[in-house]
């Protein structure tokens, strides 16, 4: 089977690089050719979102491999929202309805799906998934958003960054560490926020973890941060997903503006508070799980790493069966 697989990869984000570290482990039988931002040897660049990128012509390349492919997977995250911008939606209708053209599935596996603040972004979403052969869903906010939008073939899972750090062993370690994992849009109040319950909570030092450490703008963040919070602190720069669950194991409690920061703590079974961002996002669906029982969870992307399985081995014999004809 061989299979494009697309996601916001390359973008300097820890918890996307995680996402296809996971797709990479859950399906070792599947030749995959990754779609990147910033594509590292072997890998593709993504199809265009503008004229610059348009223009460079490197996406043919791309073009040609999709056509060679059995199809195209959108592996994780939550890309169709417009909460930060409807460009976002725009890029990854574009990479759908490329896939349409050439004539081969595509698969939109353990999404978040929403919230949406535009009809643009809504209707691009709608688009993808009505075109998709296969959706699974990462919760139930999400897989509600799906139904209403088109009867595709839906399944609900969990996200499968949850199992691969569920199985990274550490040595947990309460040392009244407060560890803090800003967004690079975490706003002033979100500071205030940690400087006050760094002093309520006594702690003994509060490290400060950036998922996205080149961001200029979350450098600023971190910054500022530093400057409000009294008790000691150290800035960690987590550059791969193999440092994340370590830098989270020996704190006491977690208080994450990111979804995978969260998560992390989350499978490694440290407290976690939740800041979301907006009503109904990816944060607030996984605020709804922190009691869950991680044998529930686990169960979950079980059933969607096997519901996937099932629909790429399909499609990889349907395609290879119309070559031989």
């Amino acid at each position: 089977m061989h299979f494009l697989i697309v996601g916001n990869y390359g973008a300097g984000n820890v918890g996307d690089e995680a996402l296809l570290a996971s797709m990479l482990e859950m399906f070792p039988e599947v030749q995959w050719q990754i779609l990147s931002a910033k594509p590292k040897v072997g890998q593709l660049p993504r199809f265009p979102g503008g004229i610059r990128t348009f223009l460079r012509m490197d996406w043919l390349k791309t073009f040609r491999a999709l056509r060679a492919s059995d199809g195209l997977v959108f592996g994780g995250g939550s890309l169709f929202t417009d909460v930060e911008s409807v460009s976002a939606c725009f890029i990854w209708w574009v990479h759908v309805m490329v896939a349409r053209l050439c004539g081969k599935p595509v698969f939109l596996a353990f999404q978040g799906i929403g919230p949406f603040r535009t009809r643009s972004g809504l209707w691009l979403a709608s688009s993808a998934v009505r075109s998709a052969a296969f959706v699974s869903v990462r919760d139930p906010l999400s897989f509600d958003r799906v139904k209403k939008m088109s009867s595709t073939k839906l399944m609900q899972t969990f996200d499968p960054v949850y199992g691969l750090l569920r199985k990274e062993k550490h040595a947990h370690r309460s040392q009244n560490i407060l560890v803090v994992i800003p967004r690079h849009n975490s706003p002033a109040v979100f500071c205030e926020h940690i400087a006050l319950q760094a002093q309520l909570r006594k702690m003994k030092a509060v490290h400060i973890l950036s998922m996205q450490p080149d961001d200029p703008q979350e450098k600023v963040v971190c910054e500022e941060l530093r400057i409000a919070i009294e008790c000691p602190t150290q800035l960690i720069a987590v550059h791969s997903w193999e440092e994340l669950a370590p830098s989270i194991a020996h704190a006491s409690v977690v208080i994450s503006h990111r979804y995978h920061g969260a998560l992390a703590a989350l499978a490694v079974g440290v407290p976690v508070e939740i800041w979301q961002q907006g009503e109904g996002d990816k944060l607030s669906t996984l605020r709804n799980v922190l009691n869950t029982d991680p044998a529930t969870l686990d169960a979950l992307l079980a059933c969607g790493v096997e519901g996937l399985r099932k629909e790429l081995q399909f499609y990889g014999r349907k395609l290879s069966k119309r070559m031989i004809e």
